[in-house]
């Protein structure tokens, strides 16, 4: 079971960004805590972080042999309608995550363009709301795999 993980712009910044929000963590803190989730549920991680809208989407276009993707698109959540688009093209379960409650921030933050296409969104839990997605990916996975086959005559 192999999950793509993609942090969006600035994410890179974390630990120096906006602590009071975003909190102390680095993203390699983060990185390192989904990897060693990962290993413990079995699953193979990859990650990538982009400032760059083409980059995510190319990186989501390339996504086939994933299992699930779990993505906190960051500003693009608010703005990104190609991100969006090739979510729903690639029709790989899609988990989008932020560390802050988007909805309790700016009023223009408060609307995701991205979680229509999506399984589901995690926000709101810091660092812990990639952990949190990454075991809701597993539980998809799974769930996926005991559905009995349809019968075709």
């Amino acid at each position: 079971m192999k999950i793509l993980v993609i942090h969006g712009p600035n994410l890179n910044l974390l630990g120096t960004r906006e602590p009071k929000i975003y909190g102390i963590q680095t993203l390699d803190d983060i990185n390192k805590s989904i990897k060693a989730l990962a290993k413990k549920l079995s699953l193979e991680i990859t990650i990538y972080q982009s400032n760059h809208e083409g980059k995510i989407v190319d990186l989501i276009q390339n996504s086939k042999g994933y299992s699930a993707i779990i993505i906190n698109p960051a500003a693009y959540t608010h703005t990104s309608i190609a991100i969006r688009d090739v979510i729903a093209a690639v029709k790989i379960p899609t988990i989008e995550v932020h560390l802050s409650n988007i909805y309790s921030r700016e009023d223009f933050r408060q609307k995701s363009i991205i979680s229509p296409v999506t399984v589901g969104q995690i926000s709101g839990f810091g660092a812990e709301s990639y952990l949190l997605a990454l075991r809701a990916a597993a539980y998809i996975i799974n769930a996926t795999r005991r559905r009995p086959k349809k019968k075709t005559s």
